[in-house]
């Protein structure tokens, strides 16, 4: 097959109808555990509905997986569930992904199918009061990939689909060499550059369907002092790291330059769970005589705590925080 931009091959492995990745493979749960996912889902979702410092009508999942955070949302704002402990004004929860809703998720969750990538569905607008959270979409927006050659010119990476057989294209031009030139300058040979325009224009159309609210996207990420010489596309199956190649065998990803989105706010998640009263630290010892059960469901909770803190896991995420005050009326 002859090679074609990765952004195009990459587009189709993991959404095309039928045979991509995210179709037909079983979702993300299905090949590795994100921070949504489990108990740190649940201490997760209450830290998330903490966030806005406004009332919420409604809590949009974009990047849903088959709902596993959209349910902790929900769990977390029911106060008769276990750790249920808020009641914000919220009144839906609404859930955005490639497929259609999943069996057996939870009837509180309501369900939007998306095109894929950077595409979100046209209901999805006029959200007023809204929290909206894109966790781990923004990396799986596929992106043009570009290696810096010989002469120091960067050039569009092509890749054959079936073999992952990757190729120099024609060099970055137009809007990618705008944003190349802009965020991630390069002249060293064999650099790559992960063009982030993408999730740019991805993450403002999300932004424009906001009539007022707080969006933040956490994502896997880096910053202009610390862009990956060899970039970060790599690729998961079965729960392994595996090669990458755009054949629908595998999910494809690559980190976010978190700075380069619109944003009020960016900062690595640990810090913003640490602002929203996360510490990790254990109960006191004392507790373990007085209250055995007590102690026992502390130290779970500090466990737990501790996991979405780890500056080496899931603490080393990255949170961009967006925040729409509305229109005035006058």
């Amino acid at each position: 097959m002859d090679p074609v931009p990765w952004r195009e091959a990459w587009h189709e492995a993991l959404y095309a109808v039928g045979r991509g990745f995210y179709v037909t493979r079983g979702g993300p749960a299905a090949h590795f555990t994100t921070a949504a996912h489990g108990a740190t889902g649940a201490r997760l979702a209450r830290a998330l509905l903490a966030l806005p410092d406004h009332p919420v009508r409604v809590v949009v999942d974009v990047g849903a997986g088959r709902g596993e955070l959209a349910t902790h949302l929900v769990d977390a704002m029911d106060p008769t569930s276990p750790g249920g402990t808020r009641t914000p004004q919220a009144t839906r929860v609404v859930a955005v992904d490639v497929v259609d809703r999943p069996a057996g998720l939870d009837p509180r969750v309501e369900w939007l199918r998306s095109p894929g990538g950077a595409g979100l569905p046209p209901e999805l607008t006029g959200l007023g009061d809204a929290l909206v959270i894109a966790h781990e979409w923004l990396d799986v927006v596929p992106c043009t990939v570009a290696e810096v050659d010989a002469d120091g010119t960067a050039r569009e990476v092509l890749v054959d689909p079936d073999t992952g057989a990757e190729s120099l294209g024609a060099p970055l031009s137009g809007q990618d060499r705008e944003w190349a030139d802009a965020h991630w300058p390069t002249t060293t040979p064999g650099d790559r550059i992960e063009v982030g325009r993408a999730r740019d224009e991805a993450w403002a159309d999300l932004v424009s369907r906001v009539d007022s609210g707080t969006l933040v996207a956490v994502d896997y990420g880096h910053t202009a002092t610390g862009r990956p010489a060899g970039g970060t596309l790599t690729a998961y199956a079965s729960g392994q790291l595996t090669t990458p190649v755009p054949d629908g065998s595998c999910d494809l990803t690559a980190h976010v330059a978190v700075d380069s989105l619109d944003a009020d706010v960016v900062r690595p998640q640990r810090e913003a769970l640490q602002a929203l009263g996360l510490t990790g630290a254990t109960p006191p010892h004392a507790l373990a005589g007085a209250d055995p059960l007590a102690y026992l469901a502390g130290l779970e909770h500090a466990s737990t705590e501790a996991q979405l803190l780890h500056r080496d896991g899931f603490g080393g995420f990255w949170w961009a925080v967006k925040r729409v005050r509305g229109h005035d009326v006058t």
